[in-house]
């Protein structure tokens, strides 16, 4: 084989190479540049789509050429429709269903349908000093919008807690590609010990069934084009009875100890959380027996009716669904009547009135303590003096001394008076009957017979 057999090979790869080079370096410099969105475009399905194309280059164009191709999974692109400047070119088959407005790259869809789901493939030539293209793909998507969902509730006559199960379902009637969500009480639900969802999150299944289970229920159906909110259910759930209670309008409570005042007519409230309500009734214990006195969530106790003055009672309540009962025992105190309690009744004074009474009362004790002792002690002495004989008198005066004063007239002041030497004074003479007036005030009387004894001592000092 010959040197120039031999190197005919690579001279024809140096050549396209170097052609190759040359035609990318044109392409740099005179670049189409194609702009389409990128990402996929979600269409509804009877609606128009307009899937928007840019192109710009730095060449003079003599020709400029438009090409759109539809292609689906699996399968060969499909020539739509094109255009060489002004004039388009269309698929005779898509004639009616694609429009493309030349030198406008962008086209149009109407109406779009679910079969116009798949890749779209524009490609622009731009003919000049040389040719240069640009090619890209568009992602469309087709759906049909979701229809408001409705939760349907199994069983839809209720459930009893920790005994039965419920399942919820969201139906929606038309749409594409959904997605489901569920809240309760505005809030996203999620998987946990209670909720199990299925594969497509259109069930959810609650078990077991507690009163916490209990809320405002709804599902949410989206796809890409649309989302719709189902109507708020609420599930029936049984439980209880909880929390039972006894609570009064009157009277003083602590713990479960109620204390009333005789004359008081006190209303009693049974109360539990339950569904559906409680059956109440109340019991009565009195000597070690108990029975049924009212049924119902109210028990009036007239005070003044009940012979006892401490009395037992029972609440009791029942749930006829979930077979359930609770009951409460309290106890009844009954006591005398206050000043309150009477002026409630019309039978006391007013308080202003009390202490006007008391007040009159003091004033009326008072003067007659003071008249007492103003006048009843002088009468005393008095009908004492007017009783001795005058003999007992005078000795009275002639000795000194309290004790004789004591044992005969009870008073100090009114007998003798002491020498301010501490030595009694004894009169020098006696004092005359004549001395005494018979029925003479006993205050002058006893004034006169100390004024008269100074003097009857100075009479005798001289002898």
């Amino acid at each position: 084989m010959g040197q120039d057999a031999f190197m005919e090979p690579f001279s024809n790869t140096f050549c396209d190479l170097q052609c190759n080079i040359y035609f990318l370096l044109l392409g740099i410099c005179s670049a189409l540049r194609l702009t389409v969105p990128s990402q996929t475009i979600h269409g509804i399905e009877g609606q128009p789509l307009h899937l928007t194309v840019d192109y710009n280059f730095n060449t003079t164009a003599s020709e400029i050429q438009i090409i759109w191709l539809f292609e689906k999974p699996q399968s060969n692109p499909k020539y739509l429709l094109g255009s060489v400047n002004q004039s388009v070119i269309p698929d005779l088959e898509y004639k009616h269903k694609f429009t493309l407005v030349p030198p406008n790259a962008s086209l149009m869809i109407n109406p779009l349908h679910v079969t116009d789901e798949g890749n779209y493939i524009v490609k622009v030539n731009v003919h000049g000093n040389g040719t240069i293209s640009a090619n890209q793909k568009i992602q469309v998507t087709v759906d049909v919008p979701v229809t408001k969902p409705v939760v349907q509730i199994e069983p839809s006559s209720g459930v009893v807690e920790y005994v039965g199960n419920m399942t919820l379902t969201c139906v929606v009637g038309k749409g594409t590609r959904i997605g489901y969500q569920w809240m309760k009480n505005g809030k996203l639900m999620y998987a946990g010990s209670s909720y199990t969802f299925s594969s497509n999150n259109d069930t959810v299944l609650i078990v077991p069934v507690m009163k916490e289970d209990i809320g405002n229920y709804s599902c949410l159906a989206t796809n890409p084009v649309s989302a719709m909110e189902s109507e708020i259910i609420t599930p029936t759930i049984f439980y209880g009875p909880y929390g039972l209670t006894v609570n009064s309008d009157r009277g003083l409570k602590v713990g479960e100890v109620f204390t009333v005042d005789i004359g008081e007519a006190i209303l009693f409230d049974c109360s539990a959380d339950s569904n559906p309500p409680n059956t109440y009734s109340w019991i009565r214990r009195a000597n070690n027996t108990t029975h049924v006195i009212k049924y119902g969530p109210h028990l009036e106790v007239v005070s003044e009716k009940v012979a006892q003055s401490t009395i037992d009672y029972m609440c009791c309540a029942y749930n006829n669904v979930t077979g359930k009962q609770d009951e409460t025992h309290f106890t009844v105190i009954i006591t005398s009547v206050g000043l309150e309690k009477l002026a409630q009744k019309g039978k006391s004074l007013s308080s202003l009135a009390v202490i006007t009474g008391i007040s009159l009362f003091l004033i009326v004790s008072l003067s007659l303590v003071f008249l007492w002792k103003r006048y009843q002690p002088h009468k005393v002495i008095h009908r004492k003096l007017q009783s001795r004989p005058g003999a007992d008198y005078r000795k009275a005066q002639t000795f000194s001394g309290h004790e004789s004063a004591l044992d005969d007239f009870g008073i100090y002041e009114f007998v003798a008076f002491p020498d301010p030497t501490g030595v009694p004074t004894v009169p020098s003479h006696s004092v005359s009957s004549s001395d005494f007036v018979q029925g003479q005030d006993l205050h002058s009387t006893v004034y006169e017979v100390i004024q008269h004894i100074p003097e009857q001592q100075e009479d005798q000092d001289p002898d």
